[in-house]
């Protein structure tokens, strides 16, 4: 264990002032996007509104996200990532707080989507900047810190969420409690500005017109590049899918089979959460051990049978020791993933690569919240929710035997 604290707290003294600015950012944006996502599914419910409508502002988000991604990452690579965080930040935590007093169902769909659009800023230019600021060495270290403190910050949102709203109502009505909490939540993530507006970046040399390569030439000089960043895809977007018919829908699966109180939700989310921050310190070793395509692969084939286990149960207190390392175990992969991803492109394809990895896998979620809530309108709280969690147990499977045949063969980032 001292080895262990030892080994990290060297990696934290080597790293620089902007990557620290940079974590700072995702701690306050996460701790708002926390409170507002644990709660968001409710509030819409306690409008009165159907339960599709869930699913179709979920849709819609990552759609807008899915669609977003690609130009917002070229945008990063061409104009740098500072100024593109910024203008992210700031766009979406005024939305957030127009989410949070709409009440027409068209402008939730509106400022759902508009929510896709503007996070999608921040989300894609995260990584290439720790990625710039960092030595390939340093990045598995990294980017699993990065992971686990965002998580945490996630875990502090989501109690927050959920205990704010609780007390709230002693005071006023349901509605009203939870209107509180989103308008909180959404001033965290506005906070996030700050530290970016801290940091400091290399102004992007400009590439005279007559040395600009032509696409076609841009192309076949990183065809290797363009090449992982396909195979990278096609992992994610099976992941992705599979995600999206699950994971938007925990706070609902846990309200609608165990009638749990919003301050129940908010602690068995936030351990889960929490559950992953501590698994993602054990990335590294695991790392170490079999290397970074078998780390990833092992630690998401782990996390089936919690899968299946919260699919099938109808005790609450296994339900949320199957979610909690489901949640650690196919989470504590995903900045091993990064790093080795970051690792294998140019610094002028980061951006593109992050983005494009990003962008399918909200195109899962796109495509498959519909389906996740039609599944469980149809065959009700228990068995809709079983079928549900099985089908992604069964994407998951695929995507991760997917990821060791692709991958198996290649270098490890020290390599």
């Amino acid at each position: 264990m001292a080895i262990f604290l030892k080994e990290w707290s060297e990696q934290l003294k080597t790293y620089n002032q902007n990557i620290k600015l940079a974590i700072w950012a995702n701690i306050f944006s996460q701790i708002g996007m926390g409170m507002f996502m644990v709660i968001y599914n409710i509030y819409i419910q306690e409008l009165g509104l159907k339960h599709d409508v869930n699913g179709q502002v979920i849709a819609l988000t990552a759609l807008a996200t899915a669609i977003i991604l690609v130009p917002a990452g070229i945008m990063s690579d061409k104009l740098g990532r500072k100024r593109v965080m910024l203008f992210g930040v700031l766009l979406s935590g005024i939305i957030l707080v127009l989410r949070s007093i709409v009440e027409m169902q068209s402008l939730l769909l509106i400022t759902g989507f508009a929510t896709g659009i503007f996070t999608a800023f921040l989300q894609v230019s995260s990584i290439p900047w720790l990625a710039e600021n960092s030595n390939p060495k340093q990045r598995v270290h990294l980017f699993s810190l990065h992971s686990a403190i965002m998580t945490a910050a996630n875990v502090v949102g989501s109690l927050l969420g959920g205990t704010l709203t609780d007390f709230f109502t002693l005071f006023t009505t349901d509605l009203s409690a939870i209107r509180y909490t989103l308008i909180i939540g959404s001033i965290f993530y506005l906070v996030a500005f700050f530290p970016i507006l801290k940091m400091v970046e290399k102004k992007k040399v400009k590439v005279k017109k007559e040395d600009r390569l032509p696409f076609r030439e841009f192309v076949k000089v990183n065809k290797v590049g363009f090449k992982i960043i396909a195979l990278f895809a096609v992992a994610q977007l099976l992941i992705g899918f599979g995600s999206g018919l699950v994971i938007p829908y925990l706070n609902l699966y846990f309200a609608d089979r165990f009638a749990a109180s919003n301050s129940m939700i908010g602690l068995i989310i936030s351990l889960g959460q929490a559950a992953t921050a501590v698994a993602m310190f054990i990335g590294p070793v695991v790392v170490k051990k079999v290397g970074e395509v078998r780390a990833v692969v092992y630690l998401q084939l782990s996390s089936l049978p919690f899968l299946l286990l919260t699919a099938y149960t109808e005790n609450l207190l296994l339900a949320s020791l199957g979610f909690l390392f489901r949640q650690a175990l196919m989470n504590a992969g995903n900045p091993i993933q990064a790093s080795l991803m970051m690792s294998k492109v140019d610094d002028s394809m980061k951006g593109l690569a992050n983005s494009i990895n990003q962008m399918v896998f909200q195109l899962g979620w796109a495509f498959m919240g519909p389906v996740s809530t039609s599944i469980v309108v149809m065959y009700g709280d228990y068995w809709g929710y079983a079928h549900v969690f099985t089908i992604t147990a069964g994407l998951y499977l695929i995507g991760s035997l997917y990821f060791l045949i692709v991958f198996r063969k290649i270098k490890s980032t020290e390599e």
